[in-house]
């Protein structure tokens, strides 16, 4: 996989994309790619162009199929970060950034739990 499109996506986001990709030593020639057709909602655009993006990353196994929208480029850089996230998830496991932000998450909704039995 290369990443020499012209993403439609903002400076920072591409570079912090790109240091993660670094710090997790993640060959980007390991990436395989695919293009297929969608489905769902888009009419003729959805069904007859291959938008819809699978990557795979061969050594983990892990893979990714992303169709959020009908630009290509935009689903190919969504479906890497997607991608790089379940990878450092199992790479570092609770010390991953996904994963500690689904544990401040669950802690929030725990207190507002307790506070709305409290207020009863």
């Amino acid at each position: 996989m290369r990443l020499n499109e012209n993403f439609k996506l903002t400076e920072s986001k591409y570079n912090k994309l790109l240091e993660k990709i670094k710090n997790l030593n993640i060959n980007l020639e390991d990436i395989e790619e695919h293009f297929t057709t969608g489905s769902g909602k888009g009419g003729q655009k959805i069904n007859k162009t291959s938008n819809a993006v699978h990557l795979k990353y061969i050594p983990l196994g892990i893979e990714v199929k992303y169709q959020k929208t009908r630009e290509r480029s935009i689903n190919r850089i969504l479906a890497l970060r997607e991608l790089v996230d379940k990878i450092e998830f199992k790479l570092l496991g609770t010390k991953s950034e996904k994963a500690m932000e689904m544990a401040k998450i669950r802690k929030q909704k725990k207190r507002r739990h307790r506070r709305a039995i409290n207020d009863e």
